[in-house]
């Protein structure tokens, strides 16, 4: 019998044998004397990949999140994002229990928002308000559906966030899709960001594992902030190796288009109760994800609406689980 796909997220995916062998013969030091080869390899590449100078391995995406955040906040200030940002939804209130910082809702379709937006947002100068210091962009967007920030309004945000004296971190726990749904590089992507976060254990299958990269003023504050969250390790090159094993390297887009596409479309011919979306379009690889209980609520049986347009089943996106 053939084994069932599990799509209810990307981070369910199984180290593969290249992978258990290389964490097995990880050659490994203390990290946290900063003398792990495999981690500073694996540092090294980060910054090779993204451009910035410098890179810190930590757990997992929220963390990376949350000391990019600290790392270049102070208690009190705000941070501009979506209203369905990660940081805002998944990532337990983490900006005001671990920085102390407000959040200040950027809106616009499918995760993206405007330089505009971003300039009318931005508070004056002024004791009575807090200090605007920081605007976070998820690329690849999770509850988007996997929205990919076109480029030029990525930068235009980046810019404008820099005339108005503001610091910009690329939320980038997917942003190797990103780089392959767009036929762009993770560097021409960031341009002039001032930070990104990166996610292993998503599209590249690692087991586990995140960075942070940014100026390396930035970077050796924040290694303090995961020391200082929990996340500083000792041996961690066993969890580093995973990422050298991984078969494509997530800077070169794969010949093949994704399948998000054809395998909703077959699911959805399988099951017509159950419709699923995905992204269309370079700019757009989707989430895989359902828009339809398959059973309709009571309330929609009694108005005799049929399964396929219940109005009344949930609709949001799973989890991301960083």
């Amino acid at each position: 019998m053939n084994k069932p796909i599990d799509l209810r997220s990307d981070t369910v995916t199984r180290p593969t044998d290249a992978m258990r062998r290389a964490i097995a013969e990880a050659e490994v030091g203390d990290d946290m004397f900063g003398n792990d080869p495999t981690v500073a390899r694996l540092e090294a590449r980060v910054c090779e990949i993204t451009g910035m100078q410098a890179a810190v391995f930590v757990p997992s995406g929220t963390m990376a999140n949350q000391i990019a955040i600290r790392s270049q906040t102070e208690p009190g200030d705000e941070v501009v994002c979506h209203p369905d940002s990660h940081i805002v939804h998944y990532e337990t209130g983490g900006p005001a229990a671990l920085s102390g910082v407000t959040t200040r809702f950027a809106d616009g379709p499918r995760g993206t928002f405007t330089a505009d937006t971003l300039r009318g947002l931005v508070r004056p100068d002024d004791q009575h308000f807090a200090v605007t210091r920081l605007v976070s962009l998820e690329n690849t967007h999770n509850r988007g559906r996997g929205r990919v920030w076109p480029m030029e309004q990525l930068h235009a945000v980046v810019g404008t966030a820099h005339e108005l004296g503001l610091r910009a971190h690329v939320d980038g726990a997917r942003l190797w899709n990103a780089s392959v749904a767009s036929g762009h590089s993770v560097r021409e992507i960031l341009g002039d960001a001032d930070s990104v976060s990166v996610c292993f254990s998503k599209g590249l299958g690692a087991p586990v594992g995140s960075a942070f990269a940014s100026d390396a003023a930035t970077v050796k504050r924040a290694r303090r902030f995961r020391k200082m969250f929990g996340g500083a390790m000792r041996q961690a090159g066993v969890l580093a190796a995973a990422r050298a094993a991984c078969p494509r390297p997530p800077h070169r887009p794969p010949r093949r288009r994704p399948r998000q596409r054809p395998i909703a479309r077959r699911a959805a011919r399988r099951d017509p109760r159950r419709h699923l979306a995905a992204g269309s379009g370079r700019d757009q690889p989707g989430v895989l994800r359902s828009l339809r209980s398959p059973r309709p609520c009571p309330g929609c049986v009694r108005r005799g609406s049929p399964p396929k347009v219940c109005s009344c089943s949930p609709r949001g996106p799973a989890r991301s689980g960083r």
